[in-house]
């Protein structure tokens, strides 16, 4: 079984590169399930209930989020009758919206995704290390194919968490800093790992941010208003091949493709 897991979709130009090469990434790695972050897919921040069924009518399976899923007021509602799109499950007990959830891939099998949040340089939330083993009986009863998006700042942080699962669930993708990594591996337990699977947005950007914007704040250490960037775009992600009998990763591997200069 091959899966697809995109990172975090910025604005316009990440939703316009998703949609012009999700057919093609699909078709060109024999994918069977298609995960993609989201959660700054509407100008940067957050997401909106008609982008999100953009997303899934485009053949998207799950949607994961993160910090910024609470960005824009009407998704609210909107979370509790989509369970095909996540917020991280380790937010206090209570709110609205949904934690982990299953879908079916083309043959059937069910895929269980679960969206974490880390706790290093980020807003405060439950222990991500403590939930995901709270979680894990339950999820286990779904499918043996477990993937875990592991939204966080530190790399540290994202490394440990695959560390802690390694074995118990088919792969850790981290995803936060819109920055790919060149770490993908597959762990001793058989857990397929990489600290960040990039993200889909503006080349020509800081982390999609327009750079003049982000090279104002770090020159003056003022708030600034961020938008997200324009021209040439990209699309990263990771596909993820594993045994759809034991859930365990056989390999897993970078993908990416670069509008033209």
């Amino acid at each position: 079984m091959n899966i697809l897991f995109l990172g975090d979709v910025n604005g316009k130009v990440g939703r316009t590169m998703v949609r012009s090469n999700l057919n093609k990434l699909i078709l060109d790695n024999n994918i069977d399930f298609t995960i993609a972050n989201v959660e700054n897919a509407a100008a940067g921040f957050g997401i909106t209930p008609p982008i999100t069924e953009e997303f899934l009518s485009w053949g998207i399976d799950l949607l994961t989020t993160g910090n910024h899923i609470w960005d824009k007021k009407e998704i609210m509602p909107y979370l509790e009758s989509q369970p095909r799109l996540l917020r991280p499950v380790n937010y206090p007990p209570g709110l609205k919206g949904y934690g982990w959830g299953t879908a079916q891939t083309r043959s059937g099998e069910t895929v269980v995704v679960v969206n974490l949040m880390g706790r290093v340089f980020m807003p405060p939330v439950d222990c991500p290390f403590q939930a995901i083993d709270r979680l894990l009986p339950e999820l286990q009863k779904h499918s043996k194919i477990i993937i875990v998006d592991m939204h966080a700042e530190a790399s540290s942080e994202k490394q440990a968490m695959g560390v802690h699962v390694d074995g118990r669930v088919s792969a850790v993708v981290g995803t936060h800093t819109h920055v790919q990594t060149a770490d993908e591996r597959v762990l001793p337990g058989g857990t397929g790992y990489i600290t960040d699977c990039g993200f889909a947005g503006a080349i020509d950007s800081v982390i999609g941010v327009i750079k003049e914007q982000a090279l104002l704040r770090f020159l003056t250490s003022m708030p600034t208003k961020f938008e997200s960037a324009t021209g040439r775009g990209t699309v990263q992600g990771v596909v993820i091949e594993l045994s759809s009998e034991t859930g365990r990763c056989a390999a897993i591997r970078r993908v990416r493709i670069d509008e033209p200069a």
